[in-house]
């Protein structure tokens, strides 16, 4: 192959680091309404009163609108495949507000200081109510977040809002009670994941205008256009027809923007006024009044013989959806979707999940999505089953994982279509340094270095529901346009799709322009999302090059007067296999276009819902250094290998795995949204809320271990979400063979090892 395997350098990657980007903001026109959202003090309170005339009279404000000016139509925020399976909990202003931050009024303006100086006049009166903020005491809590009467959901999910409960749900196969009690060790922990905000550099910004045919138009940076869409026009009670989304280039998601923060602020406000508008989230807005991932409790309990295997896994996970339900019954599908089955391959298995409303700010999606806290639960368990067990926790995995071929009960009966899982964790056992280095080495009298390891697997899309259609286009330059629905949000897919395109048609990358996404224009995809990008839409690209290349084929037999069975297109000339010599240039057929000498323009179209959605799988190991006297636990080496099939961008894959490495090294030692007794967010700017910077972080090593995967593109899997998962368990397991304390609660604190050393000493 030429373009595909190869590190190519991100199409944009000059522009980007030479400060040229150019983001939603940047396109905003300078007259344009300023929109701000004045947000509720409270986490639950009924609004008694709200007065808006003296804001109205500022100089300068164009409009106003509280609960009684927008529509009551009920609906999500979650850009999911339709029907969604978030419950419509939602209006976009409510007379009850369920979280502190919660919008009760938008205001839109000339400029940022007539608005700010009308947010200030407004003056509302609330019937304060008692918040419920503690997710283990949510479900059947005399508190009721959701009451109302015309909440609706598109199909049962388990789901009673009268007990604060979301959704609900149990599956597994065979008798887990029976398999337990025939085991000669059963392990029964629980262990604590947090919100997380996903910190993207980009917040959330969105401008909108209407066109000169009277249709709403929206350029937000969202990672689900299509979605996004949808959503708009019914919550303003549209038709879809008349509403337009354009995505421009997008500083960062990380799942943030597969749900909609702020696209109906500014939306609302042209609808009524007819002008341009747009908002801009500050970085507190980002924090407080958007969505984060999913606080979670999740119990395990592992029964096993004395000789490692496996034999029952039980898993139950407790999710906090906050005071809205977007993504929380399919969140918490993941949870075991993506633990269970590296272990359940000849076991019995349960998994069962409840998702309950809080009055915390609403979680969604974030990378890993469900799996990262049930990777932490299950590998957790898996290390603590090692010791109880006097085994290498390497070994104890390579004795129960499935094999390629295998098939997966607890993974929707899927087969493992193609895995190099077992040399991942060889090859990253060497890398590490296992054998010298497990389970700890001494530094000095105060420090002390643990190994620890944990192993993991995602999707690649959701299976018989993401669909991307693609659209390539012979150009009478004879240069190619491909026109894709799915949205690059910095990952690179519009480069990484490029090569597939230009892989297949035998041509130069230059030769191929990836056009940005417009619902008007753009092919059908249900978005960046599930890790979906590369399998689902590559493999549309495949398919809709292919096709292209059979009708230039075709034509360049046509013109050459032979049998299309004995023409050849080699990328630049389509030519007699039979004589070389006889041939016509792609050149040529492109410029005919313009003459118009009977030629029809040459396109092709696909499209591509995969059936299955074969599994990333991915080991990871830290290396941490304990100091025993402070507790300040440091990384000082961590070791990613991954099976992605086949690695499509070398340069790509490679940085996608050192981010989600360091964001999942956030996770295990820093990032907790935290709320005091009012239910107020405590961290909500960078000043508090810690996430790693260059130097918490030690020289990140990735391999890949290739295998093949026959329903990808040329092999391809994804990869984006699972290079998140392993380093909790990894460094909570390297943590506790340094400093002999087990810590089940993310994140891992200097405070947390103290006092876990003095309980044991």
């Amino acid at each position: 192959m030429k373009w595909v395997n190869e590190a190519i350098p991100k199409t944009d990657g000059l522009s980007l680091v030479t400060g040229q980007g150019v983001y939603t903001d940047d396109l905003a026109p300078k007259d344009c309404l300023i929109v701000k959202v004045l947000r509720s003090p409270h986490a639950f309170a009924r609004i008694k009163s709200i007065r808006t005339e003296r804001a109205a009279r500022v100089a300068g404000i164009a409009c106003v609108l509280t609960w009684e000016d927008v529509p009551r139509i009920r609906y999500t925020l979650a850009g999911q495949s339709y029907p969604e399976p978030s419950p419509y909990d939602r209006y976009i202003l409510d007379q009850v507000v369920r979280y502190v931050g919660d919008p009760v009024a938008i205001v839109a303006g000339r400029d940022e200081a007539a608005v700010n100086k009308a947010l200030g006049m407004i003056q509302v009166k609330y019937e304060v109510l008692d918040p419920v903020l503690d997710f283990e005491q949510a479900l059947d809590n005399p508190t009721v977040i959701h009451g109302e009467a015309d909440y609706h959901n598109n199909f049962p999910i388990g789901g009673d809002p009268k007990r604060n409960l979301v959704a609900s749900g149990c599956e597994g196969e065979g008798d887990v009670e029976a398999a337990l009690a025939q085991c000669d060790v059963v392990l029964d922990r629980t262990y604590y994941t947090q919100a997380n905000a996903q910190a993207m550099m980009e917040t959330f910004h969105t401008y909108t205008y209407l066109d000169q045919t009277g249709r709403l138009n929206v350029v937000s940076s969202t990672q689900v256009p299509f979605h996004c869409r949808r959503i708009i026009s019914h919550a303003l009670g549209l038709p879809q027809s008349a509403v337009r989304v354009l995505k421009p280039r997008i500083g960062g998601g990380f799942g943030a923007k597969q749900t909609l923060v702020s696209e109906l602020f500014p939306a609302l406000v042209t609808q009524r006024t007819g002008r341009p508008a747009k908002i801009v989230f500050t970085r507190k807005e980002a924090f407080q009044g958007s969505n984060s991932r999913h606080q979670m409790r999740v119990r395990v309990r592992v029964g096993a013989m004395q000789d490692g295997t496996i034999k029952a896994v039980d898993m139950h996970a407790l999710s906090n959806a906050g005071a809205y339900g977007e993504h929380a019954s399919t969140t918490v599908g993941l949870v075991g979707h993506k633990s269970i089955p590296l272990y359940a391959k000849n076991a019995a298995f349960r998994f069962s999940y409840d998702v309950v409303y809080t009055n915390t700010m609403a979680a969604g999606a974030y990378r890993g999505y469900g799996a990262t806290q049930g990777c932490f639960a299950m590998e957790s368990i898996i290390n603590e089953l090692a010791v109880e067990l006097a085994m290498d926790p390497a070994q104890l995995r390579l004795h129960n994982i499935p094999q390629e071929g295998d098939n997966m009960p607890a993974y929707y009966n899927e087969p493992l279509s193609s895995s190099r899982l077992p040399q991942c964790i060889r090859r990253g056992m060497k890398m590490i340094g296992w054998d010298k280095k497990y389970p700890a080495v001494r530094v000095d009298e105060r420090h002390v270095r643990g190994v620890g390891m944990a192993i993991t697997m995602q999707g690649s899309g959701i299976s018989a529901i993401d669909t991307a259609t693609v659209t390539i286009k012979l150009n009478d330059a004879g240069h190619y346009t491909l026109m894709i629905g799915a949205t690059d949000m910095g990952t690179g897919c519009d480069t990484i799709l490029a090569q597939i395109a230009a892989e297949v048609l035998g041509c130069p990358m230059e030769r191929i322009t990836v056009a940005a996404v417009d619902t008007d224009h753009s092919p059908f995809d249900t978005g960046s999302y599930a890790s979906s990008t590369t399998y689902v839409t590559g493999k549309a690209v495949v398919m809709a090059c292919t096709e292209l290349v059979e009708k230039i084929t075709a034509e360049g037999a046509r013109r050459l007067g032979i049998h299309p069975e004995r023409a050849e297109f080699d990328g630049d000339m389509v030519y007699d296999r039979t004589d070389p010599e006889k041939s016509f240039s792609l050149n040529s057929l492109a410029e005919a276009l313009v003459v118009g000498e009977g030629t029809q323009w040459l396109t092709a179209t696909a499209s591509n819902c995969s059936p299955t959605s074969p599994p990333p799988l991915m080991a990871g190991f830290a290396e941490v250094e304990v100091d025993l006297e402070t507790g300040e636990a440091k990384v000082t080496d961590y070791v990613g290998v991954v099976d992605c099939g086949t690695v499509v961008n070398k340069n790509l894959a490679r940085v996608q795995t050192e981010g989600g490495i360091a964001q999942g090294i956030g996770m295990a030692l820093y990032e907790d949204v935290q709320y005091d007794s009012r239910g107020q967010m405590v961290n909500s700017s960078f000043m508090q809320y810690k996430i790693p910077c260059r130097t918490d972080l030690p020289q990140l090593r990735v391999a890949f271990e290739e295998s093949y995967e026959p329903n990808g593109p040329f092999g391809a899997k994804s990869i984006g979400e699972v290079v998140i998962n392993t380093p909790s368990p990894a460094i909570a397991q390297a943590i506790y063979n340094a400093a002999g304390v087990r810590v089940r609660s993310l994140p891992i604190t200097a405070e947390k090892i103290l006092l876990g050393r003095s309980e044991t000493t």
